[in-house]
């Protein structure tokens, strides 16, 4: 895990909005997928398994879905034979997406704001790399 990686996820773990602790890679990421478009549990598990690169089963998925859905976050609708379920973010669960995301963003900011600095040409540099040009 990279310095920035290690840094983030210390924060998200005392990350809290609406009452849902969102403390580990796993609740963010499920979120940030529904934020996209709606899911299957299955799918869910499957991009989680890609995304992290490690192991994820249905117990680290299904109750903090059932936890959203608890708070009105998400909704399912049920299709196919089996009705299968597809899980989707409400209008509320997008606002608090929105939230979290603007929260995310401001701890990103917090990390890499004091690793710019700006060369007397006005190009902006990270940790040594060319950023952008004016």
């Amino acid at each position: 895990m990279s310095k920035i990686e290690s840094f983030l996820y210390t924060y998200i773990f005392q990350l809290f909005v609406a009452d849902i602790k969102i403390n580990n890679m796993v609740k963010f990421y499920t979120l940030c997928l529904l934020a996209n478009e709606p899911k299957h549990g299955y799918d869910l598990i499957q991009e989680l398994k890609e995304k992290l690169e490690r192991k994820i089963s249905a117990s680290n998925v299904y109750p903090f879905l059932n936890t959203l859905r608890k708070k009105r976050l998400i909704k399912f609708d049920k299709v196919g034979k089996r009705d299968k379920k597809i899980y989707h973010l409400t209008s509320k669960g997008k606002n608090f997406t929105k939230h979290m995301f603007s929260k995310f963003g401001d701890l990103i900011n917090i990390a890499i704001e004091p690793r710019i600095s700006t060369c007397p040409c006005g190009c902006k540099i990270y940790s040594g790399l060319l950023l952008a040009l004016r």
